[in-house]
């Protein structure tokens, strides 16, 4: 009889303690599929702004070549415009660039938050 329930109880302690390591490792899953998703919107919002700065830039010296040539030809006002008109547009573009990346930011902590809640909810 005590050869039968040594054995009994520890093929009874293994079944119930396995859905718990599943759970655990389901929800260290969860945790790095938030990890992952977050940094990898992050990285995307970080290109947007960065490509949307160099455009930027480089709208604003080609309008401000454009305004040392009207300035040297003595149309002032025209230089005037067009630099005014391209500092419009570099800061037009870097706002909208860091709009979306704060956006992207958001998001991204949003869903790393949404699967912690799930990683939890499962190691419970």
């Amino acid at each position: 009889m005590k050869k039968l329930i040594l054995p009994t109880v520890v093929a009874a302690g293994l079944l119930f303690s396995t859905p718990l390591l599943a759970d655990s490792d389901a929800a260290e899953r969860l945790d790095n599929r938030g990890d992952r998703i977050e940094n990898r919107l992050d990285r995307k919002g970080d290109r947007i702004d960065q490509r949307l700065d160099n455009k930027g830039d480089r709208i604003d010296r080609r309008l401000d070549r454009k305004a040392e040539r009207a300035e040297a030809n003595g149309n002032d006002k025209l230089a005037e415009r067009l630099d005014r008109k391209g500092d419009r547009i570099d800061r037009r573009l870097d706002n909208k660039g860091d709009r979306i990346d704060n956006r992207l930011d958001r998001k991204g902590d949003r869903i790393d938050r949404r699967m912690d809640r799930r990683g939890r909810a499962l190691s419970d």
